[in-house]
């Protein structure tokens, strides 16, 4: 066998069906990989530094002969943790499979990566391949994997805006859609936040922003050029920033540019709405969100927001909050140029998922028949 060294659409076409093994340090690994990659470390952080550190110090021969002490002694826990990973992966059915023949077996295969494409996953891939492997190697390594993500926020692609004012709902109506068959993207669950001072409640702890963008560029790719035939893909209307991590700049200045479906829902109906939605988080943790913004609020509203929820008046907290967020939800909203050609208004009585995704659908359809 010989290992197969490709360009990153390739192996990134491969690693739909086939487990991407990321030799990287697991100090790499964490700060963020290739989506589904599983950690196969060669070096702890602490061996890739001294390795790294006798490179630049010594020599390249010197560095070669310490990290073969390191991979030595660990090169038969790494096979057989390889072929855990291919039997686990057969035994989900999702990735490689059992010709149907019982008497062909389809030879078991691995992507393999480090940082540049260079000795550590040439070292892997070797010992892989004498094993038995089927090997494929990123050339360019994660820094190759990294330029085609910066790169999916260059295109350009037919968003569609789903707007409104806080307690609209807007997150549900993206769910319905993709239901519906719609494409769809959610910046909010990408970031594992909701994008207000209260976004984080209930969601796990955010990806670091280099992970994120990698998530977010696997789910641009999914609708890129040929793929779409004009269908829109309908992302919810953000800010730049979503609680501690960025949309790419170039990507969030497209947004600004594409339609926005707005749903014109009235206030005490989304005021209901995002009292039973957050009214049941702890006191304390909402008294927190408050203070937060409480230079933006003002100083006395901030006391009859916080006197409110501690006196159990829920409601007219909410209350306070909701106009605050309008206010910034419209300025963000008319800070747009062309607006009057961008805005598409759909009056709706209420938070209803069906009927307001529904309602986007016809109105969509209708532009791109009047278009």
């Amino acid at each position: 066998m010989a290992i197969k060294k490709i360009p990153i659409q390739e192996f990134l076409q491969l690693s739909k069906e086939q487990p991407v093994l990321d030799v990287r340090s697991p100090g790499e690994f964490l700060q963020a990989h290739i989506p589904g990659a599983v950690s196969l470390p060669l070096f702890t952080d602490e061996e890739r530094k001294v390795v790294g550190t006798t490179y630049k110090q010594k020599s390249r021969e010197a560095a070669i002969k310490i990290g073969l002490d390191y991979f030595g002694v660990k090169m038969r826990k790494m096979v057989e943790e390889t072929e855990e990973i291919v039997s686990g992966i057969k035994a989900k059915g999702d990735r490689q499979t059992i010709d149907c023949n019982p008497d062909s077996y389809r030879e078991p295969t691995v992507l393999v990566h480090c940082w540049r494409g260079g000795m550590r996953s040439a070292g892997v891939a070797w010992l892989l391949d004498l094993y038995g492997f089927k090997v494929y190697t990123l050339v360019g390594g994660y820094k190759a994997y990294r330029h085609w993500v910066r790169q999916q926020f260059d295109h350009s692609y037919n968003f569609g805006i789903i707007g409104g004012y806080t307690g609209s709902g807007k997150t549900l109506v993206l769910k319905e859609l993709q239901r519906l068959g719609k494409p769809v993207i959610d910046l909010e669950a990408l970031a594992c936040h909701k994008g207000s001072a209260f976004g984080a409640f209930g969601e796990a702890e955010q990806p670091r922003q280099e992970m994120f963008e990698n998530l977010l560029a696997k789910e641009l790719s999914r609708y890129a050029g040929e793929n779409m035939n004009g269908e829109r893909i309908f992302v919810e209307d953000e800010s730049h920033r979503i609680g501690n991590l960025n949309i790419p700049l170039n990507l969030w200045t497209h947004m600004r540019n594409c339609p926005v479906y707005f749903l014109d829902i009235p206030f005490e109906q989304r005021l209901d709405y995002i009292t039973v939605e957050y009214g049941k988080f702890e006191k304390e943790k909402l008294v927190n969100a408050i203070i937060r913004i409480q230079k933006r609020l003002g100083g006395q509203e901030t006391k009859n927001a916080i006197n409110f929820l501690i006196e159990g008046d829920v409601k007219e907290c909410f209350r306070i909050l909701l106009k605050y967020y309008d206010k910034w939800y419209s300025k963000g909203l008319h800070n747009r140029e062309n607006l009057s050609a961008l805005l598409n208004k759909i009056p709706s009585a209420g938070v209803d998922t069906v009927s307001n995704a529904q309602n986007i659908v016809n109105a969509t359809s209708l532009a791109e028949k009047t278009f």
